[in-house]
């Protein structure tokens, strides 16, 4: 018992403060590497009528259904055409599974704690609620998305589609 404790521990230290990062436009966001389960590219959607735009649809991954969301348009920027850079990173968030469409996947990167520094002032400014802090890196700003406010912030869409698919809804 106390081994299987002591591997959860492990596990999570090795997770700490590594966060993947990826390009939305011009910027640099992070996402904590605990939330990422993988990174795949683009597959075909299948549609869920009367959802907000940036919910593109649903992915059949591996027989389970997901939702996918375009963080582009869930960021209201301007939509852009996928390319051969174009991925869906896959999180999961309180057992819930969501595929996010990114315009490129960059690394993984070291983010010390010391060196991210919380943003509530940036979260009241429309279209920055899904950030939770800056991590510095270098010269370098990488936004941290606030995974949470991300996928569940004022929305029962999102929520509903996640529920549909844990209870096992097919495409």
């Amino acid at each position: 018992m106390s081994e299987e404790i002591d591997e959860i521990y492990d596990d999570q230290d090795t997770q700490k403060d590594k966060y993947l990062t990826f390009h939305i436009g011009n910027e640099d966001y992070a996402i904590a590497i605990s939330y990422v389960t993988e990174i795949i590219g683009m597959l075909k959607f299948t549609e869920v009528p009367q959802t907000p735009d940036y919910i593109k649809g649903v992915i059949n991954l591996r027989g389970k259904v997901i939702p996918v969301m375009d963080i582009r348009l869930r960021f209201k920027m301007e939509p852009r055409e996928y390319d051969e850079r174009t991925c869906v990173i896959v999180v999961n968030h309180k057992e819930n599974t969501v595929g996010l469409v990114v315009d490129t996947v960059s690394e993984v990167l070291d983010i010390p704690e010391a060196n991210v520094e919380s943003s509530p002032h940036y979260s009241q400014i429309e279209g920055n609620n899904f950030i939770s802090g800056m991590g510095k890196i270098d010269e370098k700003i990488k936004m941290v998305i606030d995974v949470n406010s991300l996928l569940f912030r004022d929305e029962e869409i999102l929520e509903n589609l996640v529920a549909a698919e844990s209870e096992g809804v097919d495409s």
